[in-house]
């Protein structure tokens, strides 16, 4: 059985979250599905400054609080230089490095490559919300899988909106779906997944999340106090029906990391001519 050594970037620095939980789940079940063995191995990226060297065969950095705007923390010129590694690393080599970036390390990674504006929302957007696919996502061999729209957990107070053509051209990156129409509401729709490459792939939502775990999660006293008080008792009722709902998250949870999953694998198991 092969082995498979996976680097997960944790980008929560030490706050509870459900995020690693949901990653940790489907790795366990791609490792079932698939045949392998994943060794994986978790650097604490905000809290420690750890990162990874590029002698992985896949890399996960995931969601986490707080501002992805530039800040003076020792973590963040180590973090974009692994970034601008891996990058470097791919444009030349055979046997290329797949990489997921999940909501803030998104945010993160688009200002850094200078794709377009990073600003906070004006309110946050938080649930089960639909996502619309672009020409781009239903050509794409992982979301053309999914239906149009499709929906996903949101949970951000940042969104990046206002992409630089040129920029996109320049790097080859793909905008695969935006957040949901507002016809009423004159702002500018935020971007919900890139395709950075063939082999990197970012998405604003959480594709991680599990339905049937963050169901049991919202529906203790706690979550739920916390989300009517924030949100409002409707929104409540909303995620909850959405996240019990077959269609909804469940298909998104095993659509987006599975596929990504098993496109590396297929590349990892390629043999690369002499």
């Amino acid at each position: 059985m092969p082995t498979i050594r996976i680097a997960l970037l944790d980008m929560y620095n030490n706050f509870p979250n459900e995020g690693m939980r949901c990653i940790r789940q489907l790795l366990q079940q791609a490792e079932a599905a698939n045949h392998v063995r994943f060794e994986v191995d978790t650097f604490n990226v905000r809290a420690t400054a750890e990162l990874p060297d590029l002698e992985y065969d896949i890399y996960i950095s995931t969601g986490g609080p707080g501002s992805p705007l530039p800040s003076n923390e020792p973590w963040e010129p180590r973090y974009f230089d692994f970034i601008d590694a891996l990058f470097a690393y791919n444009a030349t080599a055979e046997r290329k490095k797949h990489v997921l970036l999940i909501c803030h390390s998104f945010q993160l990674v688009s200002r850094h490559l200078g794709l377009g504006e990073i600003s906070k929302r004006k309110s946050t957007s938080f649930g089960v919300l639909p996502v619309h696919l672009t020409p781009a996502g239903h050509a794409d061999p992982i979301f053309a899988q999914l239906p149009e729209p499709f929906y996903a957990v949101d949970s951000r107070d940042y969104q990046l909106t206002d992409l630089l053509p040129e920029r996109l051209r320049e790097l080859g990156v793909d905008v695969l779906c935006l957040e949901k129409e507002r016809p009423h509401v004159p702002l500018a729709r935020a971007i919900m997944a890139l395709r950075f490459s063939p082999e990197i792939l970012g998405t604003q939502f959480h594709p991680e999340a599990d339905g049937e775990g963050m169901l049991r999660y919202m529906r203790t006293d706690e979550r739920k106090q916390q989300v009517i008080t924030a949100y409002g008792e409707e929104k409540y009722h909303e995620m909850v029906r959405l996240l019990a709902t077959p269609e909804a998250i469940a298909l998104t949870e095993a659509t987006i990391v599975p596929s990504f999953l098993r496109r590396a694998l297929a590349a990892t198991s390629e043999p690369v001519l002499a």
